[in-house]
């Protein structure tokens, strides 16, 4: 028999996880995308160190599991206490928040930066040569041709890894954390019904996935007017 009472209360028990859910997708997706870039750059860029660099990072983040650099993060620097005192960063190392959320951001600017690595690549030489022959210089070529033709080739990609993150964010739950997991424990821990409060958490990331997908759907249809339906001609 469905309680529906015990659903109502349930759904709004969760909402109050979902801001942090959002803030941690939100704070982590952004700073990712900016270490991505970096590491994408350095992977192209032809410099021997930084290409160097940018491929140890990536190696490192996506060759080890999240969890395991969430409490590396979290409990782990915590030995370096002193250390971590003396150049003022304890107050940031301190909070379970900030932990999640690097954690969260170098492990999806990995991927990302691959993600971005492969759409440049995948600009077609022969665009290039074109803007080249028209005359724009190296920044105006990049902004107009190869940044268009590189998002365009990434978003679906980079849809998968926002998506990714979405659900990732379920294991800031193991280090004190209340989103919505986090959340969704607590309940199970005082009412024992699991099964109620796990579907409603999970449809709490099925619609956030579904509001993400949309978005990338109206993205990508504007980033792709060549893909739009064409008007019907009537006869006269």
């Amino acid at each position: 028999m469905i309680d529906f009472d015990f659903l109502g209360a349930t759904v709004r028990a969760l909402l109050g996880g979902l801001p942090l859910t959002l803030s941690l997708t939100a704070g982590s997706v952004a700073l990712g995308g900016v270490l991505a870039a970096l590491a994408a750059w350095g992977r192209l860029s032809g410099v021997a160190p930084a290409d160097w660099l940018a491929r140890l990072y990536i190696f490192v983040f996506r060759g080890t599991p999240l969890l395991v650099q969430i409490f590396l993060i979290y409990y782990g620097l915590g030995q370096f206490r002193p250390t971590l005192q003396a150049w003022g960063l304890w107050t940031v190392f301190r909070e379970p928040y900030w932990c999640a959320l690097l954690a969260l951001a170098l492990n999806t600017g990995a991927y990302t930066a691959e993600i971005f690595r492969g759409a440049v690549l995948s600009v077609p030489h022969g665009a290039l040569v074109a803007g080249r022959a028209c005359g724009m210089p190296r920044l105006l070529l990049f902004r107009r041709i190869t940044l268009p033709l590189a998002t365009r080739q990434a978003l679906p990609a980079y849809g998968n890894e926002v998506i990714s993150v979405v659900k990732a964010t379920s294991l800031a739950s193991t280090i004190t954390l209340m989103e919505i997991t986090g959340i969704a424990q607590k309940l199970i821990a005082q009412s024992f019904r699991a099964l109620e409060v796990f579907v409603c958490a999970g449809a709490f990331y099925l619609a956030l996935t579904f509001v993400i997908i949309g978005i990338l759907r109206l993205a990508e249809a504007r980033l792709s007017p060549d893909l739009r339906p064409r008007p019907v001609a009537h006869p006269a």
